[in-house]
């Protein structure tokens, strides 16, 4: 259902903000330039610091000689791994990276972190790392996954067996039944490349040690918590040693997940004795940060005549690169959503995901989910097109419902928003005209209309307790609210305002929130995972309850009134279970699901192979839209994001050298590339979302590669199964080339 109603009263008997369009309360500081970015510190007697990174994909240290950089004037202190104690290793689900390299470690892609500096200004920094002296004694490149499986292949961790960093297989009824009901079974590979998040703030931070002997820093995260425990392990020093304030933020989409600055920035400053700020170029940031996952999929899906999916079996196999960070998790993720939107009853998938010499693959807006969707809708506008019916018809007969039953295991108990986006997709297409087959074309330009749709889960999954911490300070005329949410644009910080003040019966303006400072916020977890509207939401909206049930007590006119009550709440997620190791089922690997729909208008130019989009129509059910022109403004967003990674956007790799490591070469959608978006928000209430909303973050780039594929097919009638969707794929397909 589409229900923008937002005239529930509270507890007070007033109308609440809740689902209204509150304009962000950091829009002002940001728009004026007053908002700090970790850049933008600055501490008296600060000094400036450096990374050295190998140029090598994959290399043995022998020696590192640091004498030179340190005996230039003005150099403050070098460093490599060797200053680092054992094991001096991190990452986010086990520890298999080091900041810096060793002497006689090894380095395992280019830009993997060697040697780093720090000097009184950034011209001695830059001059004093051409003085670091490295040996290096190249070792063979692992250049792709299957390069990695060759039995007897070079190891990238030589403390394993072999380059299989994870591997699952799923069963789920009987596959063999299945594909003999089918009456069309079809079979594709799909592949999808290594892609930049490309965040608009390049990494950066400011670290100093305080009179009491604690480290103080200052970065763009999207969990500071989780900071502090991999700067603690990586160099042995208590967690409560660690005060990390969260600046503004320019952008994240996953890359802040991952460790960048914050270890070397700490290190630097225990070293030196003074304020440390570190700065990556955008070359650096695009070289040495993490990657969203290259897949490769192989699809066989059986089909009814009566347009009835009966099986699908599917082979993932995913790049690595060259540590683990979140990859085992992007895998389980993919896997889970490997069939869509759609209820599949016979179900079979072979994953993996391995190592190889390429940069870190980790977190990237979806996280496991984009990949396969794009295989999956590809299969569906496939199938729709050989047995002749209308896509949308199609895909109707086959969307998941509240009841249906996952290829996981997983009974859906509500919430489910699937077909609801498709029908107001579909039907906001027809208002506007757009429909598939109208043959449309002027010279050498066609235009077609193709669409998706998309499944994402929400939140921490597969057994993590996903819970959230928050703190409400309420007066009677005013209040504070309290979490360790990182605002990495999303627009928490203003929907934590509108919960309160709609709770607390408070104007807008009444409502702060405090700064994100591990000295004063509690823990409520990563920005990530369409999660925080969901889980924080949750707490926030608990424990704003809370604090108005104690000033009700107080009564009319509250003694005290300078006084604040405070009340705080740790919310809990539904309960989620791993996949089973032997046949990959669950119970329940999600406690929750965004859905969406997109019909995409292009078109194709036939003689250079360029696609243009024209018109989208971004149908996502986002359970409650607490306020409506955020959830606007990520459907727009995501859906643009998105459009990058289906036409343009690729890191491509020759023998484990990037070959684009400015925004001049990896190309990326700007405003001019921006068709007319028409988002419409679809409420299905989720049974456990905070006033039924979900999350809307990553499910918005779901539908998109499937919906522009399937325009472009409808325009000139050929399938395009490698993203980005480039005009030279344009042109091969078409034969031109």
């Amino acid at each position: 259902m589409i229900n923008h109603d937002f005239s529930e009263k509270n507890s007070f008997g007033q109308e609440t903000f809740i689902g209204s369009r509150t304009i962000r309360v950091d829009s002002r500081e940001k728009v004026t330039g007053q908002a700090l970015y970790p850049a933008d510190y600055y501490l008296p007697g600060m000094i400036y610091g450096r990374v050295l990174r190998s140029p090598h994909p994959h290399a043995r240290i022998k020696s590192i000689d640091l004498s030179a950089a340190r005996a230039l004037p003005g150099v403050i202190c070098a460093v490599c791994g060797d200053d680092l104690p054992e094991p001096g290793k991190y990452g986010l689900v086990f520890a298999d990276q080091s900041p810096l390299a060793r002497t006689g470690g090894k380095v395992r892609y280019v830009g993997d972190g060697v040697a780093a500096l720090a000097a009184e200004n950034p011209q001695i920094a830059e001059a004093a790392l051409s003085l670091i002296k490295v040996e290096y004694e190249q070792l063979p490149v692992i250049n792709d996954v299957h390069a990695a499986l060759i039995p007897g292949a070079v190891l990238v961790h030589e403390d394993r067996p072999d380059n299989i960093l994870h591997s699952l297989q799923l069963h789920h009824g009987d596959i063999n039944a299945g594909f003999a009901e089918a009456d069309l079974i079809i079979e594709n590979t799909y592949t999808t490349p290594l892609v930049d998040h490309a965040v608009l703030q390049p990494e950066a931070g400011l670290a100093y040690v305080d009179a009491d002997s604690r480290i103080n820093l200052f970065v763009a995260t999207q969990w500071a918590d989780e900071d502090r425990r991999q700067i603690s392990e990586a160099l042995g020093i208590p967690r409560e040693q660690i005060r990390e304030v969260v600046t503004s933020i320019g952008g994240a989409f996953g890359r802040r997940e991952d460790i960048s600055v914050q270890i070397i920035l700490c290190l630097l400053a225990i070293k030196s004795g003074r304020p440390v700020k570190l700065v990556y170029s955008r070359s650096e940031s695009i070289l040495a940060c993490t990657k969203r996952h290259p897949f490769e999929m192989v699809y066989r899906t059986g089909v009814s005549r009566n347009g009835k999916l009966t099986a699908m079996q599917i082979d993932l196999l995913a790049n690595a690169g060259a540590y683990a960070s979140t990859s085992l998790v992007v895998l389980n993720t993919a896997i889970t959503l490997a069939t869509g939107a759609y209820e599949v009853p016979n179900v079979s998938i072979n994953a993996r995901v391995v190592h190889t010499n390429s940069p870190v693959t980790a977190a990237f807006r979806g996280f496991g989910s984009n990949q396969p969707n794009f295989a999956v809708e590809m299969e569906m506008n496939k199938l729709a097109d050989k047995l002749h019916m209308d896509p949308g018809e199609f895909r109707r007969l086959n969307l998941l419902r509240t009841g249906s039953l996952m290829h996981t295991g997983q009974v859906l108990e509500g919430g489910v928003g699937a077909l609801q986006s498709l029908d107001a997709a579909l039907e906001r297409a027809k208002i506007s005209g757009l429909h598939w087959k109208q043959n449309q074309h002027a010279g050498s330009k066609f235009r077609g209309v193709g669409v998706a749709c998309g499944c994402k889960n929400i939140g921490y999954s597969l057994g993590w307790d996903d819970h959230a911490d928050a703190v409400v300070e309420a007066w009677p005329d005013h209040a504070v609210v309290k979490t360790g949410v990182c605002d990495v644009g999303q627009g928490s910080n203003t929907v934590w305002t509108q919960i309160v003040a709609s709770r607390l019966g408070l104007p807008i303006e009444a409502v702060s929130v405090a700064r994100n400072d591990s000295d004063i916020v509690p823990d409520s977890g990563s920005s990530s995972a369409s999660r925080q509207t969901f889980v924080t939401g949750n707490a926030v909206l608990k424990a704003a309850d809370l604090a108005a049930q104690k000033l009700k007590a107080l009564g009319p006119t509250p003694k005290n009134s300078d006084f604040p009550v405070v009340s705080s709440f740790t919310y809990h997620a539904p309960t989620t279970y791993p996949l089973d190791p032997l046949n990959g089922q669950s119970q329940r690997p999600n406690y929750g699901y965004g859905f969406g729909a997109q019909v995409i208008e292009v078109e194709v130019d036939t003689d250079t192979g360029y696609v243009e989009v024209l018109q989208v129509i971004a149908a996502h059910d986002v359970g409650k839209a607490i306020n409506l022109s955020n959830v606007e403004g990520q459907i727009e967003g995501g859906y643009l994001m998105s459009q990058g990674y289906s036409l343009i956007e690729d890191y491509p790799l020759v023998n484990g050298r990037p070959k684009a490591t400015t925004l001049a070469a990896y190309l990326i959608p700007t405003a001019l590339d921006a068709p007319r978006i028409d988002p419409v928000v679809v409420e299905e209430p989720d049974l456990y979302g905070p006033l039924g909303a979900k999350g809307v973050g990553e499910m918005t780039m779901l539908p998109t590669p499937g919906a522009i594929a399937a325009a472009i097919h409808d325009a000139v009638d050929v399938w395009i199964n490698e993203l980005p969707m480039s005009p030279e794929r344009v042109l091969h397909a078409l034969g031109k080339i």
